[in-house]
């Protein structure tokens, strides 16, 4: 292709690129295709060194040409320039993603271990025995009342009920009890 054509190309750019964006033209599509196709894909070829790589890196930079050709703006530079910082980018990303390493579910680093760890078992164990200890001295009455609330999941209601107790008088030997229980802990700790 000679100087004059190449010119005549390049002059009418800024044009073609226009009715792509604003007419979706398949016409200027197409020539902008037949002229920047062949010289993305030999850019490419000798980025990625690979004729198959560089093949499909073209068709993904014409591709964005046709869908983002509302974005160009001739005051920011010319059409030759805007669609090779396309293909650049775009291969930019396919080697990014060529040195991803894959993701194995299996790798150990992912895989959820099936026990605690010791050091977490021994602080649950112990943590366990304190509670143990700490419920052991509280009066009868507010172990009773802490049972009926938490493992048998009784309401203040129905255990004021239940044991003929105000519900208030239930509620402060529950919260009494809580006092209790945290002051043992606490102080063990």
């Amino acid at each position: 292709m000679n100087d004059t054509v190449k010119n005549t190309i390049e002059s009418e750019c800024p044009g073609l690129i226009k009715a792509v964006a604003t007419e979706r033209s398949v016409e200027a599509f197409e020539v902008l295709f037949r002229y920047y196709g062949p010289r993305v894909r030999i850019y490419m070829l000798r980025q990625v060194r690979d004729a198959q790589a560089a093949e499909e890196l073209m068709q993904e930079t014409m591709l964005t040409v046709w869908n983002k050709a509302a974005l160009f703006d001739p005051a920011r530079g010319n059409v030759s320039a805007w669609i090779f910082r396309i293909a650049r980018n775009l291969r930019i990303d396919a080697h990014r993603k060529d040195k991803r390493p894959e993701f194995d579910i299996n790798d150990p680093a992912f895989v959820k271990d099936d026990a605690p760890a010791a050091d977490t078992q021994l602080e649950e164990v112990q943590d366990a025995q304190r509670l143990h200890r700490a419920l052991a001295q509280l009066p009868q009455e507010q172990l009773d009342l802490l049972k009926r609330s938490f493992f048998d999941e009784a309401s203040h209601s129905t255990i004021a009920e239940q044991l003929g107790l105000p519900i208030g008088t239930v509620k402060s030997r529950i919260r009494l009890a809580f006092a209790k229980l945290r002051a043992a802990l606490e102080s063990r700790t």
